[in-house]
């Protein structure tokens, strides 16, 4: 069995796919990179997104690894929430990112379905959200496994992958991945850092999960907040065509004005 956590990592960019170097650290080679290696140039995420991360985690949340850093988050998020803070006011205040305290719900190690099954979870949001603008096809996923092969995952992990790229998004089996409120917060999390919502398609989708969490509208402009602060412009893309954005129908019955 792969490495739940490993994976995160690699989605998230905290080690450059096959290597035990971060993309931060190799961001003075990204071009010669690039050109070796198509994953190398950023978060293995990128492979799913076509043209790359548009923006990458960055700082102290690359340090902490993949599963600290989207709980860290979300607890952040949730305590500013919680406050009644303004979105984004801690920002500047507190830019060092801790993974949440052990004695919470957002601790990964009290997770009720257990760590390593959560870690799958968020794992699965991520590559829902990387499909939320519908421009993974049949040619799109043949490329996205020949770049899969060359990542150095190991075959096990590739084939989770590959698989979850070809299922359909059923939102409620998602949705029912998260047992608890914190939990709830970090999927939404997990996938806001997955992708930049600049079209409709990506913007709809996250509006949709968040609403299916039933998270409130404050809360969600928190977690926005946080995530933004936590990312930083993303200079080299990987090679990919991508194609148009497709939208989102609405759903009725959420009750939220946001949807």
């Amino acid at each position: 069995m792969f490495d739940p956590k490993k994976l995160l990592d690699d989605l998230l960019g905290s080690k450059i796919p096959g290597t035990e170097s971060t993309v931060r650290e190799k961001a003075g080679q990204a071009t010669q990179l690039a050109k070796d290696n198509p994953l190398a140039a950023g978060a293995l995420v990128a492979v799913l997104l076509g043209t790359g991360t548009g923006r990458k985690v960055t700082g102290s949340a690359l340090k902490i690894g993949g599963l600290a850093a989207v709980a860290g988050l979300a607890y952040k998020a949730y305590q500013n929430y919680q406050k009644g803070d303004q979105p984004g006011a801690e920002a500047q205040k507190q830019p060092e990112l801790l993974p949440p305290p052990s004695n919470t719900e957002f601790d990964p190690a009290q997770a009720p379905q257990g760590e390593a099954e959560f870690t799958l979870a968020l794992v699965r949001a991520m590559i829902a959200a990387a499909k939320a603008d519908g421009h993974i096809d049949d040619e799109e996923k043949k490329k996205i496994g020949d770049r899969l092969a060359l990542a150095g995952i190991g075959s096990e992990a590739e084939a989770f992958l590959t698989e979850e790229l070809e299922k359909p998004l059923d939102l409620d089996e998602l949705v029912g991945l998260a047992h608890t409120e914190a939990q709830r917060v970090e999927l939404y999390t997990a996938s806001r850092l997955t992708i930049e919502p600049d079209s409709r398609a990506e913007r709809g989708y996250l509006d949709l999960l968040a609403g299916r969490l039933q998270l409130p509208d404050a809360l969600v402009d928190h977690i926005e907040a946080t995530v933004s602060a936590a990312k930083e412009p993303a200079t080299v893309d990987v090679e990919s065509d991508r194609g148009s954005p497709t939208s989102v129908p609405p759903i009725s019955g959420s009750g939220s004005s946001r949807w």
